[in-house]
């Protein structure tokens, strides 16, 4: 759909809070048309971000992957864009949506972490939440950060995060 094109790459280059006239105006739509299929700035956010998390749900159903595999793509999909993962990572007043979606990316990796701990490669006391919290403090970071810059500090931000993940 257009729209949610549009959105992805508003969002990604002008951030969450950006004119949602820009996103229609880059789907070549009226106001009006967005806002029949997409009443509210959360609803056309989530409608964009599901794809991501689908994306994520789907690698971690693969046989043999592994947490850093998943860690890995969100890792990119973070660099991409640092509006969504901002919006489900600490939100002030979650929306019961963004709530529903961010459970979902913590119950992938909490299947993986399962694994991961019983390999010995995290800590026994690492959470799916505490993996949630630290994508939410590199989207943080790389919001704040020229793109070209995002790919190589998130790199140092996960060996740096490791040292307190691994055992």
């Amino acid at each position: 759909m257009a729209l949610i094109t549009a959105a992805r790459e508003v969002f990604a280059g002008a951030g969450y809070n950006a004119p949602l006239s820009m996103v229609a105006r880059a789907a070549g739509v009226g106001q009006g048309s967005l806002y029949r299929h997409f009443p509210d700035r959360i609803g056309l956010a989530l409608a964009v971000f599901e794809d991501s998390v689908a994306d994520l749900e789907a690698l971690a159903a693969e046989p043999g992957t592994t947490l850093d595999d998943v860690l890995a793509l969100i890792t990119e999909q973070t660099i991409a864009s640092t509006a969504f993962i901002n919006m489900v990572s600490a939100p002030p007043r979650p929306d019961p949506r963004i709530v529903e979606v961010r459970d979902r990316v913590a119950r992938l990796l909490e299947g993986r972490l399962s694994e991961a701990r019983r390999a010995g490669r995290v800590r026994a006391d690492m959470t799916a939440d505490d993996l949630v919290m630290a994508v939410g403090m590199l989207a943080s970071l790389l919001a704040n950060i020229p793109a070209a810059e995002r790919p190589e500090t998130a790199e140092r931000m996960w060996r740096l995060l490791r040292s307190g993940i691994e055992p």
